[in-house]
Order: structure tokens, then C-alpha cells, then sequence
């Protein structure tokens, strides 16, 4: 199904940028691939979800897209969200970090200027532009953030110069004075001769999904497809974080096996160990162990079960890791009840 109306989860993503081919990846992974079609369309499918229908837009309008209620979930950068967010509006944060995308809201200034370190800084500075007549400069494709995060630094004399290109030639070019923009690794910023302030990130962003609140409380058969895309979401990124070990070890019993395992908790599974008896040749006593545990304590596990006899140890990273629930998906349906319907 892919046609729009009651049940169909509208699934906005975007069309091109930096978060384009990571978003289309990280579906494919968590089992959910997107088919295009070609560059030039503008709906696909989603495929492992029946009952779907995937929009691309362009990232700075995804959160508009998902408040106003033309699309129902949408996967954007946290900045995008946090920009454009309307305080009244349906917009909700449903998973703040998908893990990829990352990058920081940063203020820039002039390499030039030597005496220019920080925030506090560049309170001095734009007082000082006031005194000569004029407020300093900023360009920034985030007026809203801007503003907040220089108010809370005492910084009340700038004017905003919105920019839907390249930010960082700003300064060089004499429109604008500094810049607040998205950096991940600095490197356009030194190439354009500037440097970020020791406390001047204004926000730390990656990939995250939202949706419209009020489709979502509207409409099951939307809200049911919505749990299915977080918890496959939300397994995908469990997973990750663990790995599952199997040993051969020997013992007098499925029972003692279990308890010397158990000895250390902290490497003995998620709730234990599987013990099951292995049948060799020569009638030897020996179990198959399994346990899962957390990605860092992978070797302490290893180390573990060799100091019990054990051998044939292997390792595998499972695609998905599940909760008695979802967590993400119990916080959306607690953000659902304590909103009103329509609101």
C-alpha cells in the first residue's frame, strides 16, 4: 500500500544531503530498505513494512513537513528539529540518536581575531560594535537557535544574516562579521580561515526520528505501524552494543556449569547463561554455554569462560537485541496520553 490515506505511515527522509545515503544505510540495515525508484521521484516504498509510504524532502523542511502533518514520522538531523520545532506545534522527538550524522552547531570568528577565544569574548566585541554604531554580524541558517544560545551569553546586539548557501565565506566575503553553522571535522572552517570558540557550540546534533503527535493519536493503524518501525529501530541499535558468545565447557552437571558461570554476573548474559549438555564420542562430560553481553566486556567474558575449561569460544554480533518492551515506543505512547488530542 502505498497510496496516501487512513493507516498509510507517511515516512519523510531526506532526499539529498549529508544525511541522504547514511539514512537509506541505516534503514537497509535495520531491515528496512527504501526503493526510489530514481533520483527524481519523490515517494518510495519502505520495504519490510507493509502499509508504508516513504516521502523525501529536503532535510530543512522534514520537521515543517511532520508538523504540519503531511508526513507522519520523519528522520532528520536534531538541529533541523530543534530549529524548526514549533513550542505549540504537533512535532514530537521520538529517538534523539539513530547514531550517525553527527556533527556540532558551532560559533566561528576570524582566525584573525587573537583575543577572540570565547563566548565572553565576543560579548566585549559586540558591545563594542554597538558603541561604533552597528551590531555585529552572524550568519546562520539557525536564527532561532542563535539567538537563544547568544541571549543566555549576554549577547543581545547582533543582527541575524540568514544565508541559505555557503556560510562559512561569509566573513571573507564581508556580509557577515562571524558564523554559527554545522561543523563535523573543522575542516571548511580552517580552509576558510576560522576558528571555533572554547564554548561557543550551540548544539550537538545526529540523526534522530519525529513524528506528528496528533496523526499518531488518531489514527491506530498508523500508530501500530509507527511501533513496528521503532522497536525494529530501536532493536537495530541494541544490537550494536552486545555481542553473543558460545563455549564448550566442561563440568559435572548443566547445574554447576551455570552457577561457575554465574560467579560473575557481570559477564554471565543478560538475565544468565544457556546450558545445554554436549554429546561427544567418548561420553565426556561437557556443556554448550551461551551468553550475550554488553560490547565492552567482551574480553572479561572470553577471559571468564576460558578460566573455566572452556573452548570453541565464538563470537557473534546479533542483528537485533529486544526488550520485554520497547523502551522508545513506551515513552511515545506516555508522550501521546499526556498530550491532548489535537494538540
Amino acid at each position: 500500500m502505498s497510496q496516501n490515506g487512513p493507516g498509510v505511515l507517511r515516512l519523510a527522509i531526506p532526499s539529498d544531503g549529508e544525511l541522504y545515503e547514511p539514512t537509506l544505510g541505516f534503514l537497509n540495515e535495520c531491515g528496512l530498505a527504501v526503493d526510489r525508484g530514481s533520483a527524481r521521484q519523490y515517494t518510495g516504498a519502505l520495504h519490510g513494512l507493509d502499509g508504508s509510504q516513504v516521502l523525501f524532502q529536503r532535510s530543512a523542511d522534514i520537521t515543517g513537513k511532520v508538523e504540519e502533518r503531511s508526513a507522519d514520522l520523519g528522520i532528520v538531523g536534531l538541529d533541523r528539529y530543534t530549529e524548526g520545532h514549533r513550542e505549540a506545534g504537533a512535532g514530537l522527538l521520538v529517538c534523539e540518536d539513530l547514531g550517525y550524522g553527527r556533527c556540532e552547531l558551532v560559533t566561528a570568528v576570524p582566525e584573525a581575531w587573537i583575543d577572540v577565544t570565547e563566548m565572553a569574548d565576543l560579548a566585549d566585541l559586540a558591545a563594542e560594535f554597538r558603541e561604533r554604531g552597528r551590531d555585529l554580524r552572524v550568519a546562520t541558517k539557525y536564527p532561532r537557535l542563535t539567538r537563544e544560545f547568544f541571549f543566555r551569553h549576554g549577547i543581545h546586539y547582533i543582527a541575524i544574516v540568514p544565508s541559505s548557501g555557503t556560510v562559512e565565506a561569509a566573513p571573507l566575503m564581508g556580509f557577515a562579521d562571524i558564523i554559527v553553522d554545522i561543523s563535523a571535522t573543522g575542516a571548511t572552517l580552517r580552509e576558510n580561515r576560522l576558528k571555533t570558540l572554547a564554548d561557543g557550540t550551540v548544539l550537538r546534533s545526529q540523526a534522530c526520528v519525529i513524528a506528528n503527535r496528533t496523526a499518531l493519536q488518531e489514527d491506530p493503524g498508523k500508530l501500530e505501524l509507527a511501533r513496528q518501525l521503532i522497536e525494529r529501530v530501536e532493536g537495530y541499535l541494541q544490537g550494536r552494543h552486545f555481542f553473543r558468545l558460545s563455549a564448550n565447557v566442561p563440568g559435572t552437571s548443566a547445574e554447576q556449569v551455570a552457577r561457575a558461570v554465574l560467579d560473575r554476573s557481570e559477564v554471565a548474559g543478560l538475565r544468565g547463561p544457556t546450558v545445554a549438555q554436549v554429546y561427544t564420542a567418548k561420553g565426556e562430560s561437557w556443556f554448550a554455554v551461551t551468553v550475550v553481553v554488553p560490547r565492552a566486556r567482551l574480553q572479561q567474558a572470553v577471559d571468564h569462560l576460558r578460566s573455566l575449561g572452556g573452548s570453541g569460544i565464538s563470537v557473534i554480533q546479533p542483528r537485533y537485541v529486544y526488550q520485554g518492551t520497547s523502551p522508545t515506543y513506551q515513552r511515545l505512547l506516555a508522550a501521546l496520553r499526556d498530550a491532548p488530542a489535537g494538540g
